[in-house]
Order: C-alpha cells, then structure tokens, then sequence
C-alpha cells in the first residue's frame, strides 16, 4: 500500500470529482492537504470527507479561490508552506472550457521564471484555435515534458495523469442534461477499449502512485488512465 506518513500534498480542483477523490485518498494515505476551489461549501464537504478518512483537523488547510489568478496561486502555497512547514507534492486538476485564434511568438524563459502574464500573452498568441480544448490537453503534455526536464536537477518530478471519459458532474456542469449525459456514457462505451467511462478513485489511485516514493524514478510522463481510449479515439 502507498504511504504518505509525513508529507503535504496541495491539491486544486478539489471541491468535487477527481480531485476531490484524490483529496480523499490521500487523507486515508496519512498524507496532511491543503485544498482550495472555487465553491466554500464543496470545499467544506471535501474536509470533512477527508477528516472522515483519517486526518485530524489541523492536518487540512482549506483556501476558497481561482487558480487563474496568480496572486491567489502564491497566496495558496504560502498559507500552506506556513501551515505545515514543507510542501511535498503539487497535485493540479483543473478544467477551464474556453475557445480562441492563432499566430506564432517566442519569448526566453523557464518553468521558474515564466509569469503568468508572460505565459497568458504566448499561450493566447501560439495556441489559439476553434480546437482550444485538445489544443490546451497537449500543451499541458509538452509543459509536464519540459518541466521534469527544467526541474530535475532540483529532485522534483513533474508527471501528468490523462483521465478518458470519467463519471463525475464535469458534463452535467458543462451544460448536458440526463438524457444526453445518458447517452453519452452510452457513447463512451464504443471510445474506450474497455467498453466503459472510468471511476474518480481509478483517475485518484494513478495519481498517487505518480506522487509516491514508488515512482521516485519516473519524471516527465503523461500516463493515459483512459481504458484504452487512446488507442481508439484521438479526441
């Protein structure tokens, strides 16, 4: 079994779904968290999920915010590393459906040194199109590849986990309704080689094993926990 006696995850994205059973797991893992999204009450609902699982209270630090805002990002890992004193693991799970145009531009700079500002005026500039959700999957490909490589000497491992098709609120938020969330589970069927959507705690137990002492020699990959998905289905 994994262990995370010890260590301090941050986790985003955790008020509900994946990361919010990654918030669970690493609780029953002994791992102490500090969570943040964009909904109090969610985000309350996941301490306590997580208090349930096995921390105590002062083993959670819950923060309200948007990981698009860059001061809050910084405001995030602070309040953190002084909470607990240490931050071991960085776990991001964000979705942010959006659509842009397109150009070409380079700018020097690392994974270190790159602002947002600076990021948001290449980002905008060279991954604009009609396609921008595929686009911005593949981005976050090459970012993790360049990151472990930039990184590395520091012992920091940078991996990213690519979920298929998995049941959460995700669709139903983006504005689907039952019947068509039916049939596209239905659908899902006939693009994962498994025949079937994926669970929250499969998409969880991958990234944590990508975050635990078991991987200490794995860096810059982009695992695919997608039932085969990609094998079958370029989208």
């Amino acid at each position: 079994m994994l262990k995370f006696a010890g260590k301090v995850a941050a986790i985003t994205g955790a008020t509900s779904g994946i990361g919010k059973e990654t918030a669970t797991l690493f609780s029953k893992l002994g791992c102490r968290i500090a969570i943040t999204g964009r909904n109090a009450d969610n985000l309350k609902d996941t301490k306590q999920k997580c208090i349930a699982s096995g921390l105590k209270e002062n083993d959670i630090v819950t923060v309200v915010g948007d990981v698009t805002d860059e001061k809050f990002c910084k405001h995030f890992i602070d309040d953190t590393v002084k909470h607990f004193g240490q931050l071991n693991v960085l776990v991001s799970i964000i979705y942010t459906p959006t659509s842009v145009n397109s150009a070409g531009i380079l700018r020097r700079g690392t994974a270190e040194t790159t602002d947002l500002e600076l990021y948001e005026f290449l980002f905008k500039t060279n991954v604009r199109s009609v396609c921008v959700y595929n686009m911005t999957k593949a981005a976050v490909d090459q970012l993790t590849r360049s990151a472990a490589l930039e990184l590395a000497a520091d012992g920091i491992r940078v991996n990213a986990v690519n979920p298929g098709v998995t049941v959460t609120h995700l669709h139903k938020n983006g504005g689907m309704n039952e019947e068509e969330y039916a049939k596209f589970l239905e659908h899902s069927k006939t693009t994962h080689a498994l025949g079937r959507a994926g669970r929250v705690d499969e998409i969880a137990n991958s990234i944590a094993f990508l975050a635990s002492d078991e991987a200490s020699f794995i860096t810059g990959v982009s695992l695919p926990v997608d039932g085969g998905r990609h094998q079958l289905c370029p989208r």
